[in-house]
């Protein structure tokens, strides 16, 4: 019975180890590969909207590449030589929780960004640009990092508790600590999410109840109602579009981090629940895949990022094909073209 219990004992974590490993695999591959076609992007035409996805890209393979010291950790957690101390794990917890912030505030900003284009379309144009991106990218990184090393700066924020060596989050930061950096930065955010959600909701609504108004109107001035009506309806598709991006962020955000970040305020504030578990194996995971599945759900749903995904594989196959035996480029040639088309 022993020995049984000590084998699951030794197992999990390697198991832990093992999932962190590939989720990192995929999560880095995946946002660098769309990180990639959006700095091409970028070099065609610069967007401030698009800066924001690929700082959203790169803050999520920064979240990869940090959950590798954490599967590295689970793989020697039997070797109690091998394990960090209190102000090395702090400082891990850190460089995981940094990006963590970055990811959910890029997200923030580039609803933020559609939701500015909507409803102050004259000032986005004029204030939109290179010099604003970088402002606002700076002060997100530097929001992103205080959040994540505030731990490790403020004695108060770390917990009290005797250090076992093994490196978790709830192991290392105080209770208290926990539901200031959550209070502070998830809650407020989601509001924020959600009131930008409804407000473009009701703009798209606003502007539909305008173009039923315009068909209803008499048809004496049949072709100044078909001009109104042409520039209501491509307002209205914009804005249809906007309120699906948002939508898909909010969504993504709410069902994949909430769970965490609820379940850590109910595991601090009820000290019999036994939740730690729960919040470290399966929840945490949970909010994880945010990482994996924001490029998926959103940069492939943009119809310029998938464009140029495709230039960009054709390109290597192009590579491939020249590179390879000369009947393989013959057989390539007498084949007709596969033309793409930009719209």
């Amino acid at each position: 019975m022993g020995s049984h219990h000590l084998s699951n004992q030794e197992v999990r974590p390697q198991v832990m180890g093992l999932i962190l490993m590939v989720a990192s695999c995929l999560i880095v591959s995946t946002n660098l590969l769309v990180a990639a076609a959006l700095f091409k992007l970028l070099l065609k035409k610069s967007s401030q909207s698009w800066c924001f996805v690929l700082n959203l890209a790169l803050a999520d393979t920064l979240v990869g590449l940090a959950i590798t010291g954490l599967a590295t950790e689970d793989f020697t957690s039997n070797a109690s030589h091998n394990r960090p101390g209190k102000t090395e794990c702090l400082i891990r917890m850190a460089f995981v929780a940094s990006p963590c912030t970055a990811s959910i505030l890029s997200m923030f900003l580039i609803s933020l960004d559609r939701y500015a284009a909507i409803k102050m379309p004259l000032h986005y144009s004029l204030l939109s640009g290179s010099g604003t991106a970088a402002v606002f990218l700076l002060a997100l990184w530097i929001t992103a990092v205080i959040v994540g090393f505030s731990p490790v700066m403020i004695q108060p924020l770390q917990a009290d508790e005797t250090y076992d060596g093994f490196c978790a989050f709830f192991s290392v930061i105080d209770k208290v600590g926990i539901i200031v950096l959550f209070s502070s930065c998830f809650f407020p955010v989601l509001c924020l999410f959600i009131y930008i959600y409804l407000d473009i909701l009701k703009i798209a609504c606003s502007h539909e109840k305008r173009i039923c108004r315009v068909r209803q109107a008499s048809s004496r001035m049949e072709d100044l109602h078909q001009q109104q009506q042409q520039h209501l309806r491509s307002c209205y598709w914009s804005h249809v579009k906007a309120l699906r991006t948002v939508a898909l962020l909010v969504g993504c955000f709410f069902f994949l981090w909430c769970p965490f970040f609820v379940v850590c305020i109910v595991h601090v504030v009820c000290t019999s629940c036994e939740l730690k578990t729960l919040l470290e194996n399966h929840l945490w995971l949970l909010g994880l895949s945010n990482s994996l599945i924001n490029p998926l759900v959103y940069a492939f749903w943009q119809r310029e990022v998938r464009l140029q995904l495709l230039s960009m594989f054709s390109g290597i196959k192009g590579r491939l094909v020249t590179a390879g035996p000369p009947g393989a480029a013959e057989r390539c040639d007498s084949q007709p073209p596969v033309k793409v088309f930009f719209y």
